[in-house]
């Protein structure tokens, strides 16, 4: 009898036992530094001096009021509106290039993936290699043609243009992936039922292609702003935001206060807005998904 009752209870209670593991991990990994988060947002904390003074909403005041921020947040925004639309549009068109029978797709289906393969700090380390202004490869092209070699990581006019084009490279191939995944996927009939009724290419792409591609392209959209407004990696080893503050984003900002400045309390209530900006735009495309009703 206790047997059975040990049976019975293992049956219906081993699922959240199975869990118990998981649940524990995401609240060690991901609650408790969200909490500590919030709460140090509203400190001074200082690990070099080991101040740790409560001050209110003194840190998101001086964040309102501090340049230096607003000037990271607009880089943040140029680099991820201007980047993740040009690697949408690269994307889309080399992903309906590929769908169709092309000789060697296979080939350049592998090939426009590599980058994607690399890690950023290796991407980083190429670039910077190729825009060194002396022997670098496309001062050396332009060169050629007589046209004076271009300072691409030390102007304040070509910086943040050039790692834009960095991420576009490395990138692209993330759009073109999702975007092939998502055209490959389509039902055919709809396409066939245009085809009888004389329906143009740019009718076919227009009324049947982008609606049923919607619901892929919001989720490769969202993936991709979502990751680009944290970048750093890249820009930390090619510019360190340079020069003058010209491609200073703000995950490189937040880490100059708190391990440069070591001032935690400033950079952690900064993270906080980065996080709640980023899950503003998140459900900004989320409800779009919803009214759209594009799963229908």
């Amino acid at each position: 009898m206790q047997v059975g009752n040990i049976s019975k209870w293992s049956e219906k209670n081993l699922k959240y036992l199975l869990i118990v593991p998981t649940v524990f991990l995401l609240i060690v990994l991901t609650v408790y530094p969200l909490i500590y988060a919030v709460i140090a947002s509203f400190h001074v904390i200082n690990i070099r001096t080991g101040e740790n003074v409560f001050i209110g909403f003194q840190n998101f005041i001086e964040i309102s009021k501090d340049q230096y921020f607003w000037n990271a947040f607009k880089n943040t925004i140029v680099f991820t509106g201007v980047g993740v639309t040009i690697e949408f549009t690269l994307g889309l068109i080399l992903a309906l290039l590929l769908s169709s029978k092309v000789v060697g797709r296979n080939i350049f289906r592998s090939l426009l993936l590599s980058p994607m393969m690399l890690p950023p700090i290796v991407v980083a380390v190429i670039f910077k290699i190729i825009y060194i202004p002396e022997f670098g490869i496309i001062n050396w092209f332009l060169g050629l043609f007589g046209i004076r070699g271009i300072l691409w990581e030390a102007s304040v006019h070509t910086a943040l243009p050039s790692l834009i084009l960095v991420d576009i490279w490395e990138w692209t191939p993330f759009m073109f992936l999702i975007l092939l995944a998502g055209l490959q996927s389509l039902p055919l009939d709809p396409y066939e039922a245009a085809v009888v009724d004389g329906a143009s290419g740019y009718q076919i792409f227009k009324y049947i292609t982008l609606p049923l591609l919607k619901p892929v392209i919001v989720i490769a959209l969202l993936l991709r702003i979502m990751d680009t407004l944290r970048i750093f990696d890249q820009i930390f080893i090619m510019t360190g935001g340079g020069p003058a503050n010209a491609t200073e984003t703000l995950s490189l900002y937040i880490y100059r206060h708190g391990f440069r400045f070591y001032n935690i309390g400033y950079a952690t209530a900064m993270s906080f807005l980065l996080l709640i900006f980023t899950v503003v735009v998140s459900n900004f495309f989320i409800k779009f998904l919803k009214t759209e009703k594009v799963f229908e």
